[in-house]
């Protein structure tokens, strides 16, 4: 039997995104954690997603609840409501809040119909793919110099591990 679905995120990554955030890392790279959690949580079979893109979704949003200062996505790259459902995920960010039970219940039985393999390491890849096409060549070489300056910050850095 799968263990059902947590209503919070696990200490571990809340725990993890707040190192991250220590460190100065960006606000995706913390969000990047929960994400994972997700991915993690669809592979063991804990619920579904309809695309990987949905599973990075319900990632992100939990991260904006749990505290994580990620801004909404830039109007016309993504549809209102998406815009819209961001920034209330972030007020409630700000303010602890209990989620409705039955609307959780109903949103997790809706996931656990959902397929698994959304999340393999080929559909993974095949959307990491797709996100870097979508990029300009400058894009990417200002997000990878910026990795390397954060590479060094941490290399300095006495608290890791």
């Amino acid at each position: 039997m799968v263990s059902p679905l947590p209503a919070m995120p696990e200490k571990q990554t809340i725990d993890r995104a707040r190192r991250d955030a220590e460190l100065g890392k960006s606000a995706s790279t913390q969000a990047g954690e929960f994400v994972r959690e997700q991915i993690e949580h669809i592979r063991r079979g804990h619920h579904g997603a309809r695309s990987t893109k949905q599973a990075i979704a319900i990632g992100l949003s939990e991260a904006r609840r749990a505290g994580v200062k990620l801004p909404p996505p830039k109007p016309g790259t993504t549809p209102k409501a998406t815009r819209q459902k961001a920034v209330q995920d972030l007020k409630r960010g700000l303010s602890p809040s209990r989620p409705s039970r039955t609307r959780s219940r109903a949103v997790i039985q809706a996931l656990k119909k959902e397929p698994r393999a959304t999340v393999s390491k080929a559909a993974l890849a095949r959307q990491t793919h797709q996100a870097a096409a979508r990029r300009t060549p400058a894009e990417r070489s200002a997000a990878a110099r910026k990795a390397a300056a954060t590479r060094r910050r941490i290399a300095d850095n006495p608290i890791v591990e």
